[in-house]
């Protein structure tokens, strides 16, 4: 651990007195929806939630995009999301001229890649879905991007993410830990999925995360790591560009976490340089002008610059000045372990085929 590290945990454990707040904060909002004092809604339609208990990375939008490839032969298919650091507000359904700025890098990333799939956004759910269902009502399901804390939808499947780094049975409050919502949330959850596993996890090492998860006898639990594709030219897809061990990058990203991503290039590259941005960070021409600056000092003729998907959507306006430079984008999808994908398939596409209203779930 470096120095940055140890100061920045020491630093937040002098937050403790406000993470012990925001606690009884969250406990006593979460006692209202149980005694029924705040009300919480239900739909007679298919909604799946993709969530987490703590803020970060965890892959919710690889889980999402998932759930896209998986039901969208099938079915007709929705995603709705807040639109995180987006410059509107309220309701919004993506068409051919909507852009990064207006509906949030994750939701345009889900246009570019599915545009066939209804993405929309909208801070209050609650509200969201019905403008939804009204613009679209051929639709058959939709996925909830991020809202597993929001409880004022009650959704008919929820899908909890935790990191395999980071599992939420060990996190504590914000803004000494990362979660944003109780642990006991958890039991809400008709999945856990313990993400960015080492591929090689074993066994031994599952059965003891089931151990400190202790999932209900309803819940089922999944593990995934990270699979890396090859990467697209950010231009033009079908031009790829395959990494190995002569490759020269210079990564930029601006995302939560983007260690696991670092670690796949010092091991699949010759050598890679990086400029980092914050989480959702808007590309400026200024940063662009420092990009391609830093790119030109590397010597080596076989380099590339690489970023991650939702970077990609907020680069990809400066088409004329990139026109001349090898940008590409690195996929990534969930990869689930131990051959339980099948299982994890077939109880999501039940759920969807099989749909009947609870009001009371």
């Amino acid at each position: 651990m470096n120095s940055s590290s140890i100061f920045l945990k020491s630093f937040r454990v002098l937050l403790l007195p406000f993470a012990v707040l925001y606690g009884i904060i969250v406990k006593i909002r979460n006692k209202c929806f149980d005694k029924q004092w705040f009300v919480s809604s239900s739909f007679n339609f298919p909604i799946i939630c993709v969530g987490n208990l703590a803020v970060g990375g965890t892959g919710k939008s690889p889980m999402v995009e998932y759930l896209i490839n998986l039901l969208d032969p099938a079915f007709n298919i929705a995603t709705l999301s807040r639109g995180y650091k987006r410059k509107t507000k309220g309701y919004a359904l993506a068409n051919e001229n909507t852009t990064a700025i207006e509906i949030g890098d994750e939701p345009m990333q889900f246009y570019l890649k599915h545009p066939n799939v209804a993405v929309a956004v909208g801070e209050e759910r609650i509200v969201a879905i019905p403008h939804l269902l009204q613009d679209r009502p051929d639709l058959q399901v939709i996925i909830l991007d991020d809202a597993f804390q929001h409880r004022t939808v009650n959704a008919g499947f929820n899908i909890l993410l935790t990191d395999y780094r980071n599992l939420y049975v060990h996190d504590y409050f914000l803004p000494t830990g990362d979660l944003r919502d109780e642990k006991s949330s958890a039991q809400k959850a008709d999945v856990i999925v313990v993400t960015k596993c080492p591929h090689d996890l074993n066994l031994m090492k599952k059965e003891a995360i089931l151990k400190e998860i202790k999932p209900t006898k309803k819940q089922q639990v999944f593990f995934t790591t990270i699979k890396y594709g090859i990467p697209y030219h950010i231009y033009n897809h079908s031009l790829k560009h395959p990494l190995t061990l002569k490759n020269e990058v210079l990564l930029v990203c601006g995302i939560a976490n983007p260690k696991p991503l670092k670690d796949y290039l010092l091991n699949n590259t010759q050598t890679y340089y990086q400029i980092d941005f914050s989480d959702h960070h808007i590309f400026t021409i200024d940063d662009l002008k420092e990009i391609v600056a830093y790119f030109e000092t590397i010597q080596e003729p076989n380099k590339i610059i690489l970023t991650t998907e939702k970077d990609a959507v907020r680069l990809i306006k400066f088409k004329d000045e990139l026109a001349n430079i090898p940008l590409y984008v690195l996929p990534i999808s969930p990869q689930f372990l131990f051959n339980e994908g099948p299982q994890f398939d077939k109880t999501l596409v039940n759920f969807v085929k099989n749909f009947t209203f609870n009001p009371e779930s």
